[in-house]
């Protein structure tokens, strides 16, 4: 059993940073707005305005404010601003023993991945995979009261449509995963996923479709399939295709690479790189029921 952060109170702080890609105060200045009408205190990290070519300041920077982040008892819930590239560059110089004394809500998802699959099998927290300040001011409000709800401690509960493509079942594991080009990047690293008797949530964004098959495969032969308890496919979205094409969409892929087993698969779940960006807790044990005329997630 992973250990839950505490739920945030009104008045508690919020910090936003950037691990990976660079971001202006502008661009979250949306999200900054929605998380004081909660009745959050906000801080602003070092890295948001910082600019190192494509990052929000040097590797050191990052890892300075982030590591700030994790050992400041006051900071309830670390929100990453946004995606790209970059966590895992500052990674391995991350010390974790003051948020093991005082674990608090790591949120966003994308490149976040790497954070969140590390303290899932490494340190035994949860952490949220949830909408980043760059998306606020595109996000359903649906999707924004998820991570409100989430943060505050209120229950989601999911009711989507069926997809074509489903395979219908129940299963009941410890929910892991995220954006399928991290998790297929820490393949046979201290960071990487225990898959057995999980349910297992796979998103995905501007990628070609030789690579999902080639990554697919990765996460066949490693044996990271086998013996999970359900897969959960999110958007896969802005997918690329050769002059010559591959012959079958994202989806199709990843059900033929889960043909052979026998847990149950729901597709077009509402997460990942999409405004309707819902919710999802890394590490809490969910359920999930997939029939002919709903998929229930709860």
């Amino acid at each position: 059993m992973l250990l839950r952060p505490p739920s945030l109170q009104k008045g508690d702080s919020v910090y936003i940073l950037s691990t990976a890609k660079k971001i202006s105060n502008e661009e979250i200045a949306c999200a900054v707005e929605t998380l004081k009408s909660w009745g959050l205190n906000v801080i602003v990290g070092k890295t948001i305005g910082a600019e190192l070519n494509q990052f929000a300041g040097e590797d050191a920077l990052r890892r300075e404010d982030f590591q700030h982040a994790l050992d400041d008892s006051n900071i309830k819930a670390i929100i990453c601003a946004r995606g790209g590239y970059g966590t895992v560059r500052m990674m391995d110089d991350l010390n974790f023993d003051e948020f093991m004394k005082h674990p608090k809500w790591i949120v966003g998802f994308s490149d976040v991945t790497y954070l969140h699959t590390h303290i899932s099998n490494n340190i035994g927290t949860m952490g949220l995979h949830a909408q980043m300040p760059i998306q606020f001011e595109q996000s359903t409000p649906e999707a924004t009261e998820s991570l409100r709800k989430e943060l505050f401690g209120e229950r989601n509960e999911y009711i989507i449509a069926p997809h074509e493509l489903n395979r219908k079942g129940e299963a009941e594991g410890i929910l892991i995963g995220g954006n399928l080009s991290i998790l297929y990047s820490i393949t046979g690293t201290r960071s990487g996923m225990n898959t057995d008797r999980k349910i297992l949530f796979l998103e995905d964004l501007d990628e070609y479709l030789y690579h999902i098959d080639r990554m697919m495969m990765n996460l066949k032969r490693s044996g990271k399939l086998q013996g999970l308890a359900g897969l959960i496919v999110g958007s896969f979205t802005d997918m690329h295709d050769n002059k010559i094409p591959f012959g079958k969409n994202a989806y199709e892929i990843i059900l033929e690479h889960v043909s052979e087993y026998n847990f149950p698969v729901c597709f077009n779940f509402p997460a990942g790189h999409v405004p309707d960006n819902k919710a999802l807790v890394i590490g809490k044990t969910y359920k999930m029921q997939v029939g002919k005329d709903s998929v229930k997630v709860f």
